[in-house]
């Protein structure tokens, strides 16, 4: 059996790092997480590192703003895997430089895990968001470091366990509200599934300088399937509220933060179609579900039986 790749996962205690950190560790790869000191006293986060120990993950203390911790954790690792949050997307410059000084770095996933953000066509504030990733991108392929960009749609835990409805931490059973004329498709994919196709492929040639896209044929719905396959399971029929395009793009104007980031992104999704509305070439992209066939994945009707 060829060897697995040592790998080093940054921003692991946020909401999809913690995943990725237990699928790497549970699929036999040598694992570390590069963890602030000021992780120690959050009791929420000092929790979630413990845990990591109990897989026998490695913990680096260290900060993505401090190069020494930074290069010493980098130099140890095959494989780096990003999952900071936007606001220290920009800082990914910092990892980079990291990679490049070290040499040793076979691979590098930036933290991306949503939308494709070089075929988006979102307004602000998602495309300012969005340009930030891409601008990694760039840096990223100017450097020459081996990368994989992931490409997983919707957090199932953020857009289906509510069908979308701001406020709502289940599914509505009154009313809903639809963005655009509901017919645009989505993806939405349970983050334990987005870890673990995330992990299968550090070590596949073939996504090797592709983007993993995490588009499983059984998880595209439009907003109106959606609903009907809810209303199917609660026997009971919804309210549709449409809401047109124009009217959107004035709600988002008038919405404060994050609701206004949040509204932006649905828009791209359900109005413009930015997760389905072009077509995987294999000259920039692979699906993971068509690479990874023996992965049982989460369908979007087993995901939405918890809540009935």
């Amino acid at each position: 059996m060829s060897v697995k790749s040592r790998i080093l996962v940054i921003g692991s205690t946020g909401y999809l790092g913690k995943f990725i950190v237990e699928a790497a560790a549970k699929a036999g790869h040598p694992t570390s997480v590069l963890v602030r000191d000021s992780t120690q006293s959050n009791p929420a986060k000092s929790a979630i590192v413990e845990e990591f120990r109990g897989l026998g993950v490695s913990v680096v203390y260290g900060d993505i703003n401090d190069d020494q911790s930074l290069e010493k954790a980098i130099g140890a690792a095959d494989v780096v895997i990003s999952a900071v949050g936007s606001m220290l997307v920009a800082l990914q410059d910092k990892i980079i430089a990291a990679i490049k000084k070290s040499g040793n770095v076979k691979r590098f996933f930036p933290s991306e895990f949503g939308n494709d953000v070089d075929r988006t066509h979102a307004v602000e504030p998602a495309k300012s968001i969005y340009a930030k990733k891409a601008n990694i991108r760039r840096s990223i392929e100017a450097a020459n470091i081996p990368y994989t960009y992931v490409s997983s749609n919707f957090f199932a835990g953020y857009f289906l366990n509510a069908l979308s409805q701001p406020g709502l931490t289940a599914p509505p059973r009154d009313k809903v509200i639809i963005l655009g004329n509901g017919d645009v498709k989505a993806v939405f994919n349970k983050e334990e599934d987005i870890a673990t196709y995330t992990i299968r492929a550090v070590d596949d040639p073939r996504t090797l300088n592709k983007i993993l896209y995490i588009r499983p044929p059984q998880n595209a719905y439009s907003f109106n399937d959606l609903v009907s396959l809810w209303e199917n399971k609660i026997g009971k029929t919804l309210e549709r509220v449409y809401i047109p395009d124009d009217q959107v793009l004035k709600n988002i104007q008038e919405a404060s933060f994050p609701q206004k980031v949040v509204l932006s992104i649905s828009h791209s999704v359900f109005v413009l179609g930015d997760q389905t509305n072009f077509t995987i070439e294999d000259s920039f992209g692979v699906e993971a579900s068509e690479l990874y066939r023996d992965i049982k994945y989460t369908t979007v009707d087993e995901y939405l039986n918890q809540f009935v």
